[in-house]
């Protein structure tokens, strides 16, 4: 794969391509403060559902490290721990790996509290980078049973951007088609633009045409044209959180794409890692919804304002779609069905 590496950890610094720069310029950002890695979060620099719970606890080693070499004890070592794991699990309330991942370095943490703070910030660095590893593995076996789902020439409409740039590797809605792709499939994909943040445009139509695969990009209202035109044979999204019953929450438009395609008979998957789910929550209801700036609608991606001074805006990051949607959960552990208790 061609695409470049989306985040990664060195001794002092997580550094991380700054994909609100994407697709006209490549530039990696380091960051070494908790409030940068923060914002990093927040402004979508780094993006996707598994890629900020990685990033999360990346950045906590890197703020961690720094916090201990001034000396501390270690009552003041968890102290600290336990406020920078909230300030982070702020930045992006909708997207359940974040916290996942912050959870994972708290049970480290707490596994190896009786050993010195150097020793637990070296034991955090390891369980940091296992992390992103575990991801690559995890998103090489959602495209490999994902791919059991694709045939050659098929026709898939994706929405966001749930790929390379999303995880540490492969992706979770685009890793099927790298795969498929890689096996000489030569699919046809078709990547929503995806309003108002523009992930399909920027960066699913960049990975794909730097990876070759065929790729259209449409707006978002041309979706429901492409599936009347027959040239739709399957949806693959991703997701940021999963509901007990099989709702889920995706980026905003993914719900009118669920049912455009349940209009059309066409299949469609959700391609997430088993961590998504999330039992605690029992219906997408429960999914609360992250609303952003109305200026992302407003002026954003404009030389000039293309809306009314002071006219209202309505802007949630995510729509939440029912579990009678989806045909199947692709997961490292398989193709799932819901509700998912007791699996």
């Amino acid at each position: 794969m061609k695409i470049p590496e989306t985040l990664y950890l060195e001794d002092n610094a997580l550094v991380i391509l700054d994909q609100t720069l994407l697709p006209n310029k490549i530039e990696y950002v380091h960051l070494t403060t908790l409030e940068e890695i923060w914002q990093a979060i927040k402004t979508l620099q780094v993006r996707g559902a598994p890629a900020i719970g990685i990033a999360a606890a990346m950045g906590l080693c890197v703020h961690m490290k720094h916090f201990a070499t001034c000396g501390c004890t270690i009552e003041a070592f968890i102290t600290e721990f336990d406020r920078a794991c909230e300030y982070l699990s702020s930045s992006r309330p909708t997207a359940v790996n974040l916290n996942w991942g912050l959870k994972q370095m708290a049970e480290t943490l707490k596994a190896n509290k009786e050993k010195t703070v150097s020793e637990i910030v070296e034991i955090l660095y390891q369980t940091a980078k296992k992390i992103n590893d575990d991801d690559t593995e995890v998103c090489r076996l959602i495209g490999e049973h994902g791919l059991s789902l694709l045939k050659p020439k098929m026709g898939i409409l994706t929405h966001c951007n749930a790929g390379s740039l999303a995880t540490s590797k492969y992706g979770t809605a685009l890793a099927p088609i790298y795969f498929a792709q890689e096996r000489g499939f030569e699919l046809r994909v078709y990547v929503d633009e995806t309003r108002p943040l523009l992930q399909g445009a920027r960066l699913t139509a960049f990975e794909l045409q730097t990876a070759g695969v065929d790729t259209t990009l449409i707006c978002d209202n041309m979706a429901a044209t492409v599936m009347a035109n027959g040239w739709i044979d399957a949806v693959f999204v991703g997701c940021d959180r999963v509901a007990a019953n099989g709702d889920f929450a995706n980026k905003i438009g993914t719900l009118g794409v669920a049912i455009l395609a349940k209009n059309f008979g066409i299949p469609f998957y959700v391609c997430a890692p088993f961590s998504t789910i999330d039992l605690n929550t029992k219906t997408g209801s429960e999914i609360i919804i992250e609303e952003r700036d109305g200026d992302e609608i407003t002026t954003q991606w404009y030389e000039h304002r293309q809306a009314p001074r002071n006219i209202k805006t309505f802007n949630p990051s995510f729509d939440v779609t029912l579990a009678k949607f989806v045909s199947g959960y692709v997961t490292e552990k398989g193709i799932l069905t819901p509700p998912f208790l007791g699996k």
